[in-house]
């Protein structure tokens, strides 16, 4: 018989930590793990309509990354210590920025801000950058609250955001889409 996937343990709007702790689903952590998981989908969805097997290569890793990061802030910190979770490293980051610096030497200067669109792929990356930024700001508003997150997640969620906005410019650049500059209202 297959495992039931439904366990009605969360009926009542409460949730477990790894370590068993339990908080409402509504507890900033829970919150920023869910966004985490949500972005995890989005960079899903940009993989399956890029064509680049370079880029489709790293998005996978980077979904990897980010399951390490939301086992990191699924964990209850006070008992952490006692688990073995995966951890996310200095090299996650660098290899981020090593990719944001080979694709911007393939794609033109900016010269104004970018609108997203132009091609669905784009549009995807710009979404999945979006979401990433909102899980970052969860993440600082925990810690600023007094929640341990590693300062490494931070960092990655943060370079992870620009690696995204590079994508879609990059991915734009390989579709021959125009970029769509703003052009404030004077």
């Amino acid at each position: 018989m297959a495992l039931k996937i439904y366990t009605k343990t969360g009926d009542t709007g409460t949730t477990s930590l790894i370590g068993g702790t339990k908080v409402p689903k509504s507890h900033i952590r829970i919150d920023s793990y869910g966004t985490v998981d949500e972005l995890n989908s989005y960079i899903g969805l940009c993989n399956d309509q890029l064509t680049d097997s370079a880029s489709k290569l790293m998005l996978k890793e980077i979904q990897d990354r980010l399951f390490t990061i939301g086992s990191s802030l699924a964990c209850d910190p006070e008992r952490e210590p006692l688990m073995k979770i995966p951890d996310l490293k200095e090299s996650d980051i660098v290899l981020l920025e090593q990719e944001i610096d080979r694709m911007n030497e393939n794609v033109p200067r900016m010269r104004s801000f970018i609108l997203p669109g132009g091609h669905v792929s784009v549009s995807s990356l710009h979404i999945a950058r979006c979401v990433c930024r909102r899980a970052e700001r969860l993440c600082v508003q925990m810690q600023l609250d007094g929640g341990f997150v590693d300062p490494l997640v931070i960092k990655y969620l943060n370079r992870l955001s620009d690696y995204l906005f590079v994508l879609s410019r990059y991915t734009g650049h390989l579709l021959g889409v125009e970029e769509i500059p703003w052009r404030p209202r004077r």
